[in-house]
């Protein structure tokens, strides 16, 4: 049997977005093109059925999800040490969003709400040195548009990480973990989010930005798709062999 890229479901797109777009899993397999022709396989995290065996993946990624990682609930635990399992492994990992809160949080790193207030929206990503030379992050301009949606932010990242990217609200949007070769990613972004995706968390998370001095309007004009963004996710299968 070929081995597949397993997408980690750690939630569900908020319902407004859901019922005409569907869902986090689609829309990484949709993003992702002809980066990977192999199998794809779903597993969702929050139930207690066995994780995939290590054996049968080429890939793991991570999805976002509206829990938080500070809430340490059972499931994230168990997600917490199976991370730590695949990064031992060698078998490349990419955490989206709280994905990659939770890779942070299990390799010694520290997640929280994030002080600079929530994310949401289209923004400017600011590629970092060590992104110079990074697999997914070599080749793409110095700064481009990337797709958000978060309130928790990595505050500490772990050791052995190298932070790649930042934002003008999130000062590890992207990290690598370990040096030449490393294969463990996490991007605070959503590169799997289009521009029809993201106009429709701001729609919905509109009163609760206002009420927390953000421009909704604002927020809403200037959402957009992000080809450089989610050409990440795209790299990503590109390393997995």
């Amino acid at each position: 049997m070929n081995r597949a890229v397993w997408i980690l479901r750690a939630g569900e797109a908020i319902p407004e977005v859901r019922q005409t777009r569907g869902d986090f899993p689609g829309w990484i397999r949709e993003t992702s093109g002809d980066a990977w022709k192999g199998p794809w396989r779903t597993h969702d995290l929050r139930r207690d059925a066995d994780l995939p065996a290590l054996r049968d993946a080429a890939a793991f990624i991570i999805t976002g999800s509206a829990a938080s990682v500070t809430e340490r609930a059972a499931w994230m635990l168990r997600t917490e040490e199976y991370v730590r399992g695949v990064v031992a492994s060698g078998i490349p990992l990419l955490g989206i969003c709280f994905g990659h809160q939770l890779m942070a949080q299990a390799l010694g790193g520290l997640v929280a709400r994030n002080p600079r207030g929530r994310e949401l929206g289209t923004v400017m990503l600011e590629k970092l040195p060590d992104a110079d030379e990074d697999a997914l992050f070599s080749g793409l301009p110095r700064s481009f548009a990337v797709n958000t949606s978060h309130v928790d932010t990595v505050v500490r990242p772990p050791d052995s990480a190298r932070v790649l990217a930042r934002t003008d609200r999130e000062r590890v949007a992207a990290f690598g973990l370990g040096g030449d070769g490393q294969l463990a990613w996490g991007v605070q972004f959503h590169p799997e989010f289009d521009g029809e995706v993201v106009r429709g968390y701001v729609r919905a998370r509109s009163p609760t930005m206002a009420k927390e001095g953000l421009d909704p309007e604002r927020a809403l004009e200037s959402a957009a798709d992000a080809p450089h963004g989610r050409e990440i996710l795209r790299k990503f299968l590109r390393t997995v062999f």
